[in-house]
């Protein structure tokens, strides 16, 4: 699955923007041991799936299986509402007719991962950030937009990564973002920096 996109107009351009999700992980108990670094498999990945395909005209192409598809929703709901403070985000791998969920170790969301896996194949894998820390991030660089409009640094769209990498800032002029960026949020700040032009509408044509 990749990041969600909501288009806001801004002017003449627009911005495409990703808001991951508001829930602050408040159910998770802080006190839990860290899962496995590394990553790990659910016992489900030592089966076969076989591959799910979907006719659209004449052309067959791959889907997700039914029960796979919920519970990745299963997951992706209980990581944004219960543990928001370790899930970083997912997606899915039709070819290998698995889930693959990226979150910060944590020893109750994979136990939560596991139970919702069923007899499903998840791949679970280490993240940076969790969808908090980057929601905070993402909802600071909208805030600033306007200052850097003012700035003459055009940033053309914002959006969290499904793999908790960071929040990837579209722009025209990477190096010219990269110095600002780095002298008003510091070396370590989460974002992901990458060539990108402004979203242009899909023409209908007449």
């Amino acid at each position: 699955m990749h990041r969600e996109r909501v288009v806001r107009l801004l002017l003449a351009g627009a911005l495409v923007m990703t808001a991951p999700g508001c829930a602050t992980g408040d159910d998770a108990d802080p006190s839990q041991p860290a899962g496995p670094t590394g990553g790990w498999r659910t016992a489900g990945c030592e089966f076969n799936h076989p591959p799910h395909f979907t006719t659209l005209g004449t052309r067959r192409l791959p889907a997700t299986p039914p029960r796979l598809t919920a519970a990745m929703e299963r997951i992706d709901r209980g990581g944004r509402e219960r543990f928001a403070d370790s899930f970083a985000g997912l997606e899915v791998d039709q070819a290998g007719v698995r889930a693959i969920v990226y979150r910060v170790p944590s020893a109750a969301f994979d136990t939560f991962i596991r139970n919702s896996a069923e007899d499903n194949c998840v791949v679970v894998r280490d993240a940076a950030h969790a969808v908090t820390e980057l929601t905070e991030w993402h909802d600071r660089v909208v805030a600033d937009l306007p200052y850097w409009s003012a700035q003459g640094i055009h940033i053309t769209t914002v959006g969290s990564r499904h793999d908790g990498a960071g929040v990837e800032i579209g722009t025209l002029d990477l190096e010219a973002t990269r110095r600002e960026f780095r002298a008003r949020y510091g070396e370590e700040a989460p974002l992901v920096l990458v060539e990108e032009g402004p979203v242009r509408p899909l023409s209908t044509g007449r």
